[in-house]
């Protein structure tokens, strides 16, 4: 299966949640949506919940953190 392009789905927009990266069209950002799935939701609990996302916005946000974790450094 490709990975989901995570920079179809998400933006980071200044006037929008204080410039944190979020589902592109919505003010859910890529955060909550982790955060949500660290809490144990699945992924038809989260969408259930907000209709407005899809299994793909979910899987930019997975994409989205395994880059940021490939790219930073740790000391």
């Amino acid at each position: 299966m490709p990975q989901v392009n995570y920079k179809e789905f998400i933006e980071v927009n200044p006037e929008v949640r204080f410039s944190k990266p979020v589902i592109k069209g919505t003010r859910i950002t890529v955060y909550d949506i982790l955060q949500w799935l660290a809490s144990g939701l699945t992924y038809k609990e989260i969408t259930d919940d907000f209709p407005q996302l899809n299994e793909d916005h979910i899987l930019a946000c997975l994409a989205y953190a395994a880059n940021k974790e490939r790219i930073i450094k740790v000391a």
